[in-house]
């Protein structure tokens, strides 16, 4: 399998996306699944998505992009998080 380009926006880029992606991360190697993550600020997505395979996102996307993308709100709720968890997995092995 190849490596699999993952983006992780949120409002400021730092706290948010941090949580997310360590979580991402982790679910990745337990899977085997290759994984380059990289952490924006939602308003930053445009020049980080060229290349990536999905995009998690805590907050609202207002822009269409040609990449599967999941809403990672259950990552700061708790709630539904192993759910979430499941389809970036799935995504990520089609």
């Amino acid at each position: 399998m190849k490596k699999k380009k993952i983006v992780i926006a949120c409002g400021t880029g730092i706290a948010t996306s941090t949580v997310v992606a360590d979580k991402i991360a982790d679910i990745c190697k337990q899977e085997g699944i290759k994984a380059e993550i990289s952490q924006c600020k939602v308003t930053e997505l445009k020049s980080y998505v060229h290349g990536a395979d999905l995009i998690v996102s805590t907050t609202i996307i207002g822009n269409k992009y040609d990449v599967p993308i999941i809403n990672g709100l259950s990552f700061i709720t708790g709630i539904g998080e192993d759910e979430t968890l499941k389809k970036i997995v799935d995504e990520l092995k089609k």
